[in-house]
């Protein structure tokens, strides 16, 4: 996701969430600043804005 992109089909299997709930979180990180959507043609292109990799980065080293 960080650098290729994945289909909104597959991020949701990815996920392992129906497409209306994945919709609901991609809302909800576009509000506060973590990630960024794209519609064009029928296709949603989301992506991490720069808050957003430095809090996935954070929250992946938490884990480690």
């Amino acid at each position: 996701m960080t650098e290729k992109g994945i289909e909104g089909k597959l991020l949701s299997l990815d996920a392992n969430l129906n497409y209306a709930r994945l919709a609901k979180h991609v809302v909800w990180l576009e509000k506060k600043g973590l990630i960024e959507s794209k519609i064009e043609s029928s296709e949603i292109d989301v992506a991490l804005t720069k808050n957003g990799s430095i809090c996935f980065n954070n929250f992946k080293n938490y884990l480690i």
